[in-house]
C-alpha cells in the first residue's frame, strides 16, 4: 500500500531541506556508519536480523509466561485445553463451556498434550508454542510496512514497537485463540493485497489463494472469522465483477477459501462427534437474533463504540489515525485497488468484529462488555502499522489533521458510551478484561475512561509534537522510544493483571487436585454447586481420566466409569451428611471444611 499519493506533504521546509544538504555536506559520514550502511546491503544481513528479532520476540513471550502451569481463563482455556486434548488422541471429557467451539487453534496445540504425560508439562509446552506462534506477528508487520512503502530499517523498527504491543502480547500468556488470530488477519490482508497488485498470474494465484486459506483458518480458529470469510467472499465476488484482478488468479482465491472452509466444517464435524451431547457454539445466531431485536439496539450502538473506544485507545491513538486514513483511502481513487480494497476491509473489519461482540453479549450488563478489550485486540497490529507508516511518511500537517480527526472520534465515542452506560461504567470490574485501559488511567482499581483517553492522546501528541519539531529525521528515533514503551507497558500489565489473575486461580487448578489426592487413573464427578472456577480447571487437571457435573448428591446415578465425587461441604456440616444416600462401596476419603469441599471414593 502506497501511502504517498495521499498523505505526503509538501516539503515541510526548504530550508530545513537547505539546512540538511549544508549539514550533510560539512560533516561527512564516519567511516563506522559507512561500514554499517555497507553491511546492511549484504544479502544475508535482513534475512539474519528478521531471524534473531523473532527469536529476540519469542524469548520475550517465554519470559513473561514461563512460570504459567495451570488454566486460569475460565472456561476459555479450559474449553480449548479439553478440544486440544481430544484432538491429540486422548480420552474425551466433559466441555467446560458448554458447546463445542472452534477447533482451529487447538489443533495447533494438540502435539503439546500428545507429548506431555501431565498437565503441567503439557501447560508449559502450550506456552512455548503460543511464544513461537504469537512471534509471528513480528516478520508480518515488517512484511505488510514494507508494502506500504517504508525501507527496510524503518520497518524493522515499526515491526518491533507493533509486536510488543500490550494487546499483541497478553494474550498468549494465557490458552486462547486471540494468541494466533493476529497472525492470521496479518496473512489474510498481506495476501489480499499482494493478489491485487501487479505480478504475474502465478505470483497472484499463490497469493490468492494464500488469503483464502488465512481466511478459513481463521474462521476454524473462532466465531470472529465469520466476519473474514464474509468479507473475502465479498471482495472475490467484487473483483470477479470489475475485472481488477486476473480470473484464474480469482479463482484460485475461491478454491483456496472453498478448500479450507469445508476443512473447517469437517473439523468441526469430527469435534462435534466427540462430544454428542454437547451443542455446537450459537453464538453467530445469537448476534443476528439480538441485531433484529428493537429493544437492544441502543444498547448494541453503545457497546460497538466501547469497543471502538477501547481499540483506538488501547493503540495510543494510532488505531484512530489508522482508522481516520483507511476511510480516506477507501474514498481516494489516487490510490490503487489493492489500497482501496485493503482499506475497505481493515475498516469492515474493525466495525464488524466491534458490533459482532456487542450483539453477542447484550443481554448482560457487566462493565467490560461497554469497554472490553479482547475482541478487537486482534486487530491492533494492523492499524498500528498503517498509523506508525503514516508517522514515518505523511506531512506534518496531514499528521495533525489526520490525529485530530481521530482524536475527536475517540472523543465522540467516548461520550457516546458514558452517556448511555452511565453508572455501570463506575462498577468494579475484572482487572484481565481491561488491562490496557487501566495502565493509561495509571490505576487498578476501575474503568477510568477520560483518564484512558487522556494517556492515549498523550502518547500520540508526544510522538506527534517530535515530528513536527524534528522532521521525518527525527521518526526513527520516536518509533523507538515507542518500542521501548510498548515493551514496558507490556511487562507493566503482565506483572499488575496477568500475574495477579493467575496467582488468585491457583488452588482451584492445582492445589485442590493435589489436596484431594486426584491420581492417574481417577474418573472425577464434580457437584453443580462446586466453585464455578474449580469445575473448569479440574476438567483439564484430572489430565488422565475423565470428569462429569452430575448431581448425584440429589439422587441421580453416579456415572459407571467414576471413582471419585467431589462435593460441597458447609462449614458445620459432617462430610458424611455431604452425600445422604451414597451407593454401596463409596467412602469419604478426604475433606477441607475451610475449603468446602469433600472427595468420595469407590472401594
Amino acid at each position: 500500500m502506497d501511502l504517498s499519493t495521499a498523505v505526503d506533504d509538501q516539503p515541510e521546509s526548504a530550508s530545513s531541506e537547505r539546512s540538511a544538504r549544508v549539514s550533510a555536506t560539512a560533516t561527512p559520514p564516519s567511516a563506522t556508519w559507512i561500514r554499517l550502511r555497507a553491511l546492511t546491503t549484504r544479502r544475508w544481513f535482513w534475512p539474519v536480523a528478521l531471524l534473531v528479532g523473532y527469536v529476540g520476540q519469542t524469548l520475550f513471550r517465554l519470559s513473561l509466561s514461563i512460570n504459567n502451569y495451570y488454566p486460569s481463563v475460565h472456561a476459555d482455556e479450559d474449553s480449548y485445553l479439553v478440544i486440544a486434548r481430544v484432538l491429540a488422541g486422548r480420552p474425551t471429557t466433559e466441555m467446560p463451556v458448554g458447546v463445542v467451539i472452534p477447533g482451529g487453534y487447538p489443533l495447533l496445540l494438540s502435539p503439546a498434550l500428545r507429548i506431555a504425560d501431565n498437565p503441567a508439562t503439557a501447560y508449559h509446552l502450550i506456552m512455548g508454542i503460543n511464544a513461537v506462534l504469537n512471534a509471528l506477528v513480528f516478520p508480518l508487520v515488517f512484511v505488510a510496512a514494507r508494502r506500504l512503502g517504508l525501507a527496510r530499517p524503518h520497518a524493522y523498527l515499526t515491526a518491533t514497537a507493533a509486536a510488543l504491543a500490550p494487546p499483541v502480547v497478553f494474550y498468549s500468556q494465557f490458552v486462547m485463540s486471540d494468541t494466533v488470530l493476529p497472525v492470521l488477519l496479518l496473512a489474510w490482508l498481506i495476501t489480499m493485497h499482494g493478489w491485487l497488485s501487479p505480478g504475474s498470474l502465478r505470483r497472484r494465484s499463490l497469493y490468492a489463494v494464500g488469503m483464502g486459506v488465512a481466511a478459513g483458518y481463521t474462521m476454524a480458529t473462532h466465531d470472529r472469522g465469520g466476519v473474514v470469510v464474509a468479507l473475502t467472499g465479498l471482495v472475490l465476488v467484487v473483483v470477479l465483477a470489475f475485472g481488477w484482478a486476473p480470473r484464474l488468479a480469482s479463482l484460485a482465491g475461491i478454491g483456496g477459501l472453498g478448500v479450507t472452509y469445508l476443512g473447517a466444517k469437517l473439523l468441526a464435524g469430527f469435534i462435534e462427534n466427540q462430544f454428542k451431547d454437547v451443542p455446537p457454539s450459537t453464538v453467530g445466531n445469537k448476534v443476528f437474533e439480538n441485531l433484529g431485536d428493537s429493544k437492544y439496539i441502543g444498547t448494541i450502538i453503545a457497546r460497538t463504540f466501547g469497543q471502538l473506544w477501547y481499540f483506538m485507545t488501547s493503540t495510543y491513538g494510532f488505531g484512530a489515525v489508522a482508522f481516520v486514513l483507511c476511510v480516506v483511502v477507501v474514498f481516494r481513487r489516487a490510490f490503487t485497488v489493492a489500497d482501496r480494497v485493503v482499506a475497505f476491509c481493515m475498516a469492515a473489519m474493525l466495525f464488524g468484529v466491534a458490533l459482532a461482540a456487542a450483539a453477542g453479549l447484550a443481554d448482560t450488563n457487566r462493565t467490560d462488555n461497554w469497554v472490553y478489550a479482547r475482541y478487537c485486540a486482534v486487530l491492533v497490529p494492523l492499524f498500528l502499522v498503517v498509523g506508525l507508516v503514516a508517522l514515518f511518511r505523511a506531512g506534518v500537517g496531514q499528521l495533525l489533521k489526520l490525529a485530530l480527526a481521530g482524536a475527536l472520534v475517540i472523543g465522540v465515542i467516548q461520550l457516546s458510551v458514558g452517556a448511555y452506560a452511565g453508572s455501570e461504567l463506575r462498577q468494579w470490574v475484572l482487572p484481565w478484561t481491561v488491562p490496557d485501559a487501566q495502565f493509561l488511567a495509571s490505576t487498578w482499581d476501575g474503568v477510568h475512561m477520560s483518564r484512558t483517553t487522556a494517556g492515549a492522546l498523550a502518547v500520540l501528541g508526544a510522538c506527534l509534537l517530535l515530528r513536527a519539531a524534528g522532521g521525518r529525521r527525527v521518526v526513527a528515533a520516536v518509533v523507538g522510544c515507542l518500542t521501548v514503551f510498548t515493551a514496558y507497558a507490556t511487562v507493566v500489565i503482565t506483572d499488575n493483571v496477568a500475574e495477579p489473575h493467575t496467582k488468585t486461580r491457583k488452588y482451584e487448578a492445582v492445589g485442590l487436585a493435589k489436596e484431594a489426592g486426584l491420581t492417574k487413573g481417577d474418573n472425577l464427578i464434580m457437584d453443580w454447586d462446586l466453585d464455578w472456577g474449580t469445575r473448569m480447571a479440574l476438567s483439564f487437571e484430572v489430565y488422565w481420566g475423565r470428569v462429569w457435573t452430575n448431581n448425584v448428591k440429589g439422587g441421580n446415578a453416579p456415572q459407571e466409569q467414576a471413582n471419585t465425587v467431589l462435593l460441597t461441604l458447609p462449614k458445620d456440616a459432617s462430610p458424611e451428611s455431604s452425600w445422604p444416600k451414597p451407593p454401596a462401596g463409596w467412602h469419604v476419603a478426604k475433606y477441607s471444611k475451610d475449603r468446602g469441599w469433600v472427595l468420595w471414593r469407590k472401594g
